[in-house]
């Protein structure tokens, strides 16, 4: 049994590349790849109590309606959650040298935070998966949170029940008598 498994939050480095592969240019059924850089920062104090910050950079690749959120949704310094797996690959470069990269395979992208200025408004936030399914809270068109013009009155607690006690006649409650025995 194996497992490969990435979760990652933290903001976008850069604004998506996106190609279409099999000549797709904006339409049709071929297939669009979105590439960025996310940047992770853990936070720490070190033995003299400063506190140290530590940034590692992942390469995201995100495939079809992944690429799809990230070429309408996501920019330079959006924040995100992606799942998805590591892949290493090998290329060779320019100077025909042979070179390794890690990436990380989106599977689930979720944006974060913040809506930014110029963003359409009242539409909930978008989490795309792997196979078109999109998940999240379905939009609510047209509702308005009701405005009261009073705050509403604080609850007050019941009273506690008390129990129904047959009291022989003569023998009713009396305030100074409250001895336990």
């Amino acid at each position: 049994m194996s497992l490969n498994k990435v979760m990652l939050i933290g903001n976008v480095g850069r604004d998506p590349n996106v190609r279409y592969l099999d000549g797709n240019q904006g339409g049709g059924q071929g297939s669009k790849v979105a590439t960025f850089t996310l940047a992770t920062t853990e936070r720490y104090r070190d033995r003299s109590g400063e506190t140290r910050e530590n940034t590692e950079w992942h390469n995201i690749v995100a495939w079809r309606n992944s690429a799809d959120l990230a070429e309408k949704f996501i920019h330079k310094g959006t924040q995100i959650y992606v799942e998805g797996r590591l892949r290493t690959r090998s290329y060779t470069d320019q100077a025909g040298v042979q070179k390794y990269t890690t990436e990380v395979v989106a599977d689930n992208i979720q944006l974060l935070g913040r809506r930014q200025d110029g963003e359409e408004g009242g539409q909930p936030r978008q989490q795309y998966g792997q196979g078109g399914q999109q998940y999240g809270a379905p939009a609510q068109q047209g509702y308005q949170q009701p405005a009261y013009s009073q705050p509403a009155p604080p609850v007050q607690p019941a009273a506690p029940a008390q129990p129904a006690v047959n009291v022989p006649a003569g023998m009713e409650s009396d305030p100074s008598d409250d001895l336990p025995f």
